[in-house]
């Protein structure tokens, strides 16, 4: 997992290592940024130098037979550049970016000017990209979309940035139904849906992309990963409940099922 801290334990690696735990693979971390965050608001935030986060995803790499890679806040173009070199010294690892660009609070998490590193070092190097529909906007030079048709071209053009597959999150978008789209070069979409549920909740967009990460390492198939994914993230948010702050909190203790049954 290569991402930053939340110390509210609402998002980032700490929901991470929460899900993949949950899903039964084991995660080693490089973390590229410190954050101080409550439940409402991002105080500070402190980078990781880029070598440091270099150096620690090399470290994780070499030390275990890692699966998967996935990837959340990067925080800076530095950084960015700095993974995606060792990505290339890794080929065979498959990469999973959730493109973090600003906290539910609407604090940014990656400086101006890093959008267009992300697209041209990084995302050809990733298997699949899970922008919602926000970032998806951001990250295609365009307005926010009104209808699937709208996220489809946007989702097309980010598409030519070279990643493999892109899942449209359909969490931001109107009615009773989610639906996420699996877009991937010469393929028809694939779209995955679910019930909306009525409240907003922190953490699922990091819960997502790792599910679909853990399904990944298994070794599942894309598109049985992403389907896995989204249904582990459907079920748990139907069971647990929320806090006052609208964080996640589970019915049972399932951060490490082993040795909590």
């Amino acid at each position: 997992v290569v991402g930053g801290s939340d110390s509210s334990g609402g998002a980032g690696i700490a929901r991470d290592i929460e899900t993949i735990s949950a899903i039964g693979v084991r995660t080693c971390l490089a973390v590229t940024a410190l954050t101080v965050q409550t439940h409402d608001a991002v105080i500070e935030i402190y980078y990781s130098p880029p070598s440091l986060v270099a150096n620690q995803m090399c470290a994780a790499l070499q030390a275990n037979d890692v699966a998967t890679i996935k990837i959340g806040m990067l925080a800076t173009a530095k950084i960015i550049v700095a993974v995606a070199a060792v990505l290339r010294k890794f080929p065979h690892v498959p990469a999973v970016l959730d493109p973090v660009l600003a906290s539910t609070s609407g604090r940014a998490l990656l400086q101006a000017g890093a959008i267009a590193a992300m697209k041209r070092d990084l995302m050809p190097l990733c298997c699949i990209v899970t922008p919602n529909l926000p970032e998806l906007a951001l990250l295609s030079g365009s307005e926010l979309a009104v209808d699937e048709d709208g996220a489809l071209q946007q989702g097309k053009r980010l598409l030519a940035a070279g990643p493999q597959a892109l899942l449209i999150k359909g969490g931001h978008a109107s009615g009773t139904r989610s639906t996420d789209i699996l877009l991937r070069s010469g393929h028809e979409p694939i779209r995955f849906d679910a019930p909306r549920l009525a409240t907003s909740m922190r953490g699922t967009g990091c819960m997502l992309a790792s599910a679909i990460a853990a399904h990944l390492a298994k070794p599942k198939p894309l598109e049985d990963s992403v389907r896995e994914g989204k249904l582990f993230v459907l079920e748990r948010l139907q069971k647990c409940r929320l806090n006052n702050h609208s964080v996640l909190r589970p019915a049972k203790q399932t951060h490490f099922p082993e040795f909590f049954p």
